[in-house]
């Protein structure tokens, strides 16, 4: 599950598991979905000019994608039907993020996996641990086909051909440094902390702009056309004021 937080102008909104053993691992079951869109939903409603929103999580992963377990726990009949279902309910917290009217950073204590790694690009920068953590689509090992939406997240986020590649053809474990020198993540630190310290620097100067937020939306929408128009985001036109 999450919680979120308001310190200031900056919203924490951390992935915190619910207690089981693999709970660390941040798994984007049904449950934990519908848990970050309220979260997303609470944001938007409570944004002002200089709100920004750090997403992070406790433990040693951000998450690791899908809840597969439960989808193979219904059988093989079943479980490609439950995989189906975490893939249509986590399309609008995409679509919620690219739409968040404020500046978003993701701060990755760890590991970020399959459709745990989409949703730290969804956000407008990324931090790191860079001792310990991994970028990594597995779709590819797992023998998963990528559903459009993902696709289209990663044309539009990582802008280079071979990086793209490397990630969803080969399965490449991407590590802090190679990360940044990817354009995939703003920096990488040696710690946690030191990740989601860096967020909130970040957070606390772009904060101090105080952008309109519903402008900031409509820019960033506007940069990535393909993936709003697969998330169904509609173009928005704020009244401006001079």
């Amino acid at each position: 599950m999450c919680t979120l937080e308001k310190r200031g102008n900056i919203f924490f909104l951390t992935l915190t598991g619910a207690g089981d053993k693999d709970d660390d691992e941040h798994r984007l079951g049904l449950p934990v979905i519908s848990s970050l869109l309220s979260s997303l939903a609470d944001v938007a409603s409570q944004s002002t000019r200089g709100s920004v929103l750090i997403t992070t999580a406790r433990g040693k992963f951000f998450s690791n994608g899908f809840d597969l377990a439960w989808a193979q726990s219904a059988g093989p009949s079943s479980a490609h039907h439950r995989l189906g279902q975490m893939v249509v309910a986590f399309k609008p917290v995409v679509a919620a993020l690219l739409s968040l009217p404020m500046p978003t950073i993701a701060a990755l204590p760890g590991h970020a996996a399959a459709a745990g790694l989409l949703l730290a690009l969804s956000h407008d920068y990324v931090t790191m641990r860079g001792d310990r953590g991994v970028l990594y689509m597995s779709e590819v090992d797992l023998g998963l086909p990528l559903p459009d939406y993902f696709a289209a997240a990663f044309r539009a986020k990582i802008g280079s051909n071979s990086a793209r590649r490397n990630i969803l053809l080969r399965g490449m474990k991407v590590r802090g440094e190679e990360a940044v020198r990817m354009g995939i993540v703003e920096s990488a630190h040696e710690s946690a902390e030191a990740a989601v310290e860096a967020a909130v620097q970040m957070a606390e100067k772009l904060g101090e702009r105080k952008w309109k937020g519903d402008v900031y939306a409509e820019i960033r929408m506007s940069l990535y056309p393909e993936l709003c128009a697969v998330l169904g985001l509609a173009k928005v036109v704020p009244s401006a004021k001079l």
